[in-house]
This record gives C-alpha cells, structure tokens and sequence, in this order.
C-alpha cells in the first residue's frame, strides 16, 4: 500500500501526542507504565529548551501517527555533534510501510546539510529483533558497540 507522507519538525503544540506515544512506546517495549505527569514534563522541555533535542513527526492525511526525537552529543574525535535518535514510534496500524525510513532520510538529509554535525546514532533494546533489522535495513550499523548504562529508579 504506497501512502503520502508528510515529515516535519514538531511544534510546541505537537507535545500531548509525543507524550502519549511516550507513554504506548514504553507500555509496549519494557512493559513500564511511565508517569503521565513525568513524560509530559519532559517531552515539553525539549519545546522549552532545544539545546537538549528535537522532535519529528510522520503525518499521513493530517493524522501525527509517528514521532522520534534526536538529542545531542559531542564527538572531540570527530570535532563534530552527533544526533542521536530516540523515543521512535510509530502507531501499529501505519508499521511496516516505510514511514521510519522517510523519517530516517529527513534526518540524514538534515544532517548532511549541517557541517557541524556528523552522524546518527541509536540504541536498541537487544531483544527488539525487528527494529534491529529496520535500522540495518535502512544503513546503519550496529557493530561497533554496545551501550551500558546506570539509571536511577522511578
């Protein structure tokens, strides 16, 4: 099924949908029902200071059905930011129809534009064996290295 898809960055207006997918994105990959009142808080930050990210949104007829988000880092080995990707979700009825690699080239796009920035990055749960094969799929590389990480509890 070929579907018109439009990408743009979000708007501060756009947050109660970035949180609700917030909240369904972690319902359904770490079974964590996440505090509405936390995503919320933190998914409007991000509105109120851009330095800490950015968010992007998939629509298809006027409807918001993914968004992902990029943060940022910097590289001293490369004298460059690095984007990274997160909180990618996409509403199961609209999977499987390519709207994370439009969302995908509309980064990459973006970040071959900027010389100042020099590549993508994302992690993935290690059991998430189809989006390991979406990533590979669209030309990234997952060989390199592995996250570790420390995290307070909620």
């Amino acid at each position: 099924m070929k579907i018109d898809v439009n990408i743009r960055k979000a708007l501060p207006t756009d947050w109660e949908t970035i949180a609700k997918f917030q909240l369904l994105m972690a319902k359904e990959t770490e079974f964590i029902d996440l505090d509405r009142e936390t995503v919320s808080k933190g998914v409007k930050a991000i509105f109120e200071n851009p330095g800490l990210g950015q968010y992007f949104l998939a629509e298809v007829d006027g409807e918001i059905v993914a968004s992902l988000m990029t943060t940022f880092e910097w590289s001293d080995w490369r004298n460059g930011m690095v984007w990274w990707l997160q909180s990618v979700y996409i509403l199961p009825e609209y999977r499987r129809l390519g709207i994370f690699r439009k969302m995908y080239d509309h980064v990459q796009q973006l970040v071959l534009q900027n010389e100042s920035v020099s590549g993508i990055r994302l992690y993935v749960d290690a059991s998430n064996i189809a989006a390991q094969k979406t990533y590979d799929a669209v030309g990234m590389d997952g060989e390199h290295y592995q996250l570790f990480e420390w995290m307070k509890d909620f």
